[in-house]
């Protein structure tokens, strides 16, 4: 296997999970919201031919479904958790890694075949939130020394890594990679986004999103 490219996909315990929703769905509801929007980020990255492995990090095992790794959580922190999973995955043999979070419910193959393809050119590309403040979406070469920088203002701080490492920086716009829940008005716009596919007829390259087929099912 050439160049091996991990996808770690971090995800909080389920008491913590989408707390800021509290407001708009009970707790089973958005423990169901988190299993399923893992799920299309899992699913997804299982087809994408560009992902050798793919590791979910988290302090419980419980929400991942069984065919994939968990690589554990100390409680250290989102970057702490990366920087020890990275290490398990250079042990390994990975040579890229792709860190996706879990709530991206618009996500396709061809986003993480950007991500990575560019990233490989690169040695480091990222794909920012809406606002343009966070990351949604990484791809790093852990022979370059690169620290991770997720809290706050997380692009410009990755960015700023990047740029001392000497890195090209690379920046991915695409919706797939951009959408995340993390409001109650995220969910309207996931539900209209959901009801506009499901109306969609088949066409090819049209990559139906797999929560639409779980919704309509």
């Amino acid at each position: 296997m050439t160049n091996p490219c991990w996808a770690l996909v971090p995800i909080k315990g389920r008491e913590k999970c989408k707390s800021r929703l509290a407001g708009r769905l009970g707790a089973e509801a958005r423990l169901s919201l988190v299993r399923t929007m893992l799920g299309h980020v899992l699913e997804r990255l299982s087809v994408a031919a560009v992902i050798d492995r793919i590791a979910v990090v988290s302090p419980e095992r419980d929400d991942v479904p069984l065919q994939f790794e968990v690589l554990g959580d100390a409680g250290g922190g989102l970057n702490a958790a990366l920087h020890d999973a990275q290490r398990i995955a250079v042990a390994r043999g990975a040579s890229g890694l792709v860190i996706l979070p879990a709530d991206l419910p618009l996500l396709t193959v061809a986003d993480i075949d950007a991500l990575v393809e560019r990233g490989q050119r690169a040695g480091f590309a990222l794909a920012a939130d809406e606002e343009g403040t966070g990351t949604n979406g990484l791809y790093v070469m852990p022979a370059t020394g690169f620290r991770f920088q997720f809290g706050p203002a997380s692009r410009e701080r990755h960015v700023a890594e990047a740029m001392r490492l000497g890195l090209p920086v690379e920046i991915i716009e695409s919706g797939g990679l951009q959408f995340d829940v993390d409001s109650a008005d995220d969910l309207i716009r996931l539900d209209d986004h959901l009801r506009s596919w499901s109306r969609r007829p088949p066409e090819r390259g049209n990559e139906k999103p797999w929560l639409t087929e779980r919704r309509t099912g």
